[in-house]
């Protein structure tokens, strides 16, 4: 079977599959994508904690122990830099391999096989050499989870040279763009959120590659642009939804990819729109919505009408209470509040 590249349709990105496909959760599209990832070259491995726990992994990684051995999905030891040294090696060596973290917080012990080998061999040896892992690290919320296992940490690797950083929102867009992050020839940080798992929508069959780089217009709209990242894009669409019975046009937009981030989509909705919200839950200095923010006060200033807001974490720890969590993530109610603030004289 042919892989299908999504299409581009006057300019913008086509934001999901035709209708009628059959439907899939967002764990069950990932599952998919490993599948057909496997079949297709069987030299490629999966590492990480967990891989036949539904417990660590949910339903992304199930049963595939079961068709393609012990030996290409490797249930490893609790080792977070040493297993990623070994993905990251075989990567050099031409294999194509995936590192699963199934909590993202502790992808920050294997800091320096990331930073200092996988982002920088390709460079060092003067385009040489590739490194075709993909180091997939799973956000996990709420539920009382505290400080030390509740962070999103997408801009600590989109400051280093030499990654690409991925967060699928949807569940076509979390197969498609899986199958592209391990068929690229360079170390994607693919991060997915335990809180999408849930998701369910039009996925098909296709062995279908969603390009890296290429944002989506999920909502089309002329007052504002909500530039949302993950499962912000959940919370940004029912803002939306919400603000159109009072006559509010937003256009929501979902990056898909952080870096490289699709700029032109989010500045000419900008110079459309006039104003800018910027929805990313995770902590907000040197954030993605500090990023996103920065460049369309570069590129796209003359355009707006009102200063950018950012809806983020607040700069503190999750609390492990679930009264204090409701106030801590922000939801759609925090989205539609920001677009108010840009809407004032």
């Amino acid at each position: 079977m042919s892989i299908k590249t999504e299409a581009r349709k006057t300019g913008q990105p086509l934001v999901g599959p035709p209708a009628g496909d059959r439907a899939l959760d967002y764990g069950s599209a990932l599952n998919e994508a490993f599948l057909q990832l496997m079949e297709r070259d069987p030299t490629m491995v999966l590492i990480g904690q967990g891989l036949y726990s539904p417990w660590y992994v949910g339903n992304s990684m199930v049963k595939l122990e079961e068709r393609f051995g012990k030996e290409r999905v490797i249930d490893c030891p609790v080792s977070e830099s040493a297993m990623t040294g070994v993905a990251i090696g075989l990567a050099l060596a031409g294999v194509r391999a995936v590192m699963v973290h199934p909590r993202m917080d502790f992808m920050v012990y294997a800091t320096d096989p990331i930073f200092n080998q996988a982002a920088k061999a390709h460079y060092m040896f003067a385009g040489q050499v590739n490194v075709p892992v993909v180091i997939r690290g799973i956000i996990n919320r709420g539920n009382e989870q505290a400080a030390q296992h509740a962070q999103a940490l997408q801009s600590i690797y989109m400051h280093q040279p030499g990654l690409k950083v991925v967060m699928p929102a949807t569940p076509y867009d979390a197969k498609g763009l899986l199958i592209a992050s391990v068929r690229d020839d360079n170390p994607v940080i693919f991060i997915d959120d335990r809180w999408l798992y849930s998701q369910v929508a039009p996925v098909p069959e296709d062995f279908y590659v969603v390009p890296l780089g290429k944002g989506a217009v999920l909502r089309p709209g002329s007052d504002v642009t909500v530039v949302a990242t993950s499962y912000m894009t959940v919370e940004a669409l029912s803002a939306a939804e919400q603000l159109a019975g009072s006559g509010v046009s937003v256009e929501v937009i979902d990056p898909r990819t952080l870096k490289p981030l699709d700029e032109e989509l989010i500045y000419s909705s900008v110079e459309k729109t006039g104003r800018l919200v910027v929805a990313d839950a995770a902590f907000p200095t040197c954030g993605a919505a500090s990023e996103i923010a920065a460049l369309a006060a570069e590129h796209a200033f003359s355009s707006l009408k009102a200063p950018i807001q950012r809806v983020t974490l607040p700069d503190a720890p999750a609390p492990c209470s679930t009264s204090l969590e409701e106030v801590y993530f922000p939801k759609a109610e925090n989205i539609v509040l920001a677009i108010q603030r840009t809407l004032k004289p």
